[in-house]
């Protein structure tokens, strides 16, 4: 049963804790979460992507160059912008540690109490509904507002968007609220751009998206036209549109999934990036350029998850700018 709370706001008090790990019923297919996954393969369809230096639009417009990638990882470390996270038990205290590796400035802050407020004077909000409940949820909507009242960019992280009716409703009700910025796997991104509309639910099985980045592109399109916000999903590749442009980032490392909260720390580095740029296509693909190539440094000196994890922040912290531009793989698209 769903009742009002705040005018625009839902609370559903029958509805259970939930967890970050969701499996639905036998042969139900929903966009489930996954972590952050790169590898380093080939891209599909080879025959469409080329890697340049100057990305362009499909129109021919001004396209996204590798020293905009440079410069906008040096403002963001000069301006060591405070992303104020509201984001899954699992998340915290990497996601945290994420934020200050890379050189920003995180904060954790949920209490329904005191969330918008400090979400006004934040540089950056980032939402993640992994382990929702009607509280949280609360925080979330109210923290929105107060970020777009202020002109705060935030970051919608839709976890699981797709598995419960609980979910998808908190999935629509936050885009209602415009986000500057949507990450997601691929099947989370056709389940948030199917709400409302017939056949957009997506697939998944545990922790896992069944959908292809390429599968995505329509959808992840499509939402960000209409939704203003700059779409990225990630997967073994990372697919970011603002619905002109596009881009794939390649690199990042197989070991990826098997350390927690890879992808619900992308979002606030997202969050971070975003604060920070003018153009929030650019600041989006630096993000997970900054991550993409962090991974692949760490997954050749890593031993297992655990030295993988420590190694990751420790590049993320060492990268350079000039770095950043040499070693990220963009792809048009």
């Amino acid at each position: 049963m769903v009742r009002q709370g705040r005018p625009g706001c839902f609370r559903a008090e029958t509805y259970p804790w939930n967890l970050i790990r969701v499996m639905p019923a036998e042969g139900v297919a929903y966009g489930l979460p996954t972590p952050l996954l790169h590898k380093n393969l080939p891209f599909t369809g080879p025959e469409r992507r080329e890697s340049v230096n100057q990305l362009t639009t499909s129109s021919g417009g001004a396209g996204f160059s590798r020293a905009g990638l440079a410069a906008a990882l040096a403002r963001m470390r000069a301006a060591t912008p405070l992303v104020h996270n509201i984001t899954n038990y699992v998340a915290m205290n990497f996601q945290a540690n994420v934020l200050l590796a890379a050189g920003a400035s995180p904060a954790m802050i949920h209490a329904r109490e005191e969330a918008a407020e400090f979400a006004a004077i934040a540089s950056a909000l980032t939402i993640n509904i992994g382990t929702l409940e009607p509280a949280w949820l609360d925080a979330m909507l109210w923290s929105a507002e107060a970020a777009r009242d202020a002109g705060r960019p935030w970051v919608l992280d839709p976890v699981a968007v797709g598995a419960t009716q609980y979910r998808r409703q908190a999935g629509g009700v936050l885009l209602a609220r415009r986000p500057r910025a949507i990450r997601a796997n691929a099947s989370e991104i056709i389940a948030l751009a199917g709400i409302g509309q017939r056949g957009g639910e997506g697939g998944g099985r545990g922790v896992d998206a069944t959908d292809s980045i390429a599968a995505a592109e329509d959808a992840a399109r499509d939402l960000a036209r209409r939704s203003g916000a700059v779409v990225a999903v990630t997967g073994a590749e990372d697919f970011v549109t603002d619905g002109a442009r596009a881009v794939l980032i390649d690199g990042g490392d197989p070991i990826m999934p098997k350390v927690t909260a890879m992808g619900c720390s992308l979002s606030g580095l997202c969050g971070a990036f975003l604060a920070t740029s003018d153009d929030p296509f650019e600041g989006i693909t630096a993000a997970c350029a900054l991550y993409a190539v962090a991974g692949a440094r760490a997954g050749r000196a890593a031993a297992g998850p655990g030295s993988f994890q420590m190694s990751f922040l420790d590049q993320l912290h060492l990268i350079s700018p000039e770095e950043l531009a040499e070693e990220a793989v963009l792809m048009s698209a």
